[in-house]
């Protein structure tokens, strides 16, 4: 399996990276997230940038997620548009996302960007493709808040993600049952060990699902998201809590 270099991070190798959200609203407010994330121990920041008022002004954004890199430093930026179709603050069409994707990943100001894979093929292709040409990582992603497909689903969903060239594919789903946890962790011990040579993202979203956010690297998961403050998805651990149960893993293992 190959790794995937986002900065100085090596995503795939060693203990599973831990990605913190910002979800302010304005340049203020993601400036000085961006600030208060510098004393804590995290390794990727997604920017969720469809939580931020000004996001249709594509420069505006450009000018943000600048200056959000000056604050930063080193540290790895994942931006991120998560629609309202699958879970986000905002909708948008599809040569609107795409010119974003793209402006952002051309700016140099972002090491990956998140694609939402089953946006039409056309579309993801096209995305991926700019990014690409661009510099950037792809993190090629779906999210199910209703539940739980069942294994078989969950597998297709990650080798269709792979196959449309997505640097990371990322699987997130809701638990509604301890039995929804184990067919996501089967599922992505299965991708991991038969199908993925990338390293891949999963995750069971709500309380239930907690256990997947720190076991990836037994099952298979090399990224997995922490909170620091306001949460982008339901189950997410303080990260302070989140390092320490990862490492606990870690040293048993």
């Amino acid at each position: 399996m190959r790794t995937v270099r986002l900065g100085k991070v090596e995503v795939g190798a060693g203990s599973p990276k831990v990605i913190v959200p910002i979800v302010a609203a304005t340049r203020e407010g993601i400036l000085a997230k961006g600030e208060e994330l510098r004393n804590y121990a995290m390794d990727v920041v997604e920017w969720r940038v469809d939580f931020y008022d000004d996001v249709f002004d594509i420069p505006a954004v450009v000018e943000t997620g600048k200056a959000l890199r000056r604050v930063l430093g080193e540290v790895p930026i994942l931006f991120t548009f998560r629609t309202k179709k699958e879970g986000g603050e905002k909708a948008i069409d599809p040569e609107a996302y795409t010119a974003l994707n793209k402006a952002m990943a051309e700016s140099g100001s972002v090491q990956a960007v998140d694609v939402e894979a089953f946006s039409g093929d056309e579309i993801v292709r096209e995305n991926i493709a700019n990014i690409h040409s661009a510099g950037a990582a792809v993190v090629g992603s779906n999210h199910d808040f209703g539940g739980t497909p069942d294994r078989a689903d969950l597998l297709y969903r990650l080798r269709k993600i792979q196959e449309l060239g997505a640097d990371i594919p990322k699987l997130a789903v809701m638990a509604n049952s301890r039995a929804d946890v184990l067919v996501l962790l089967d599922a992505t011990r299965e991708m991991a060990e038969k199908y993925a040579d990338r390293p891949i993202i999963t995750m069971s979203m709500g309380p239930l699902g907690v256990i997947t956010r720190i076991a990836g690297e037994e099952f298979g998961s090399s990224m997995t998201f922490g909170a620091v403050g306001q949460v982008s998805a339901p189950g997410q651990i303080p990260v302070e809590k989140l390092k320490d149960a990862m490492k606990i893993l870690h040293d048993a293992l």
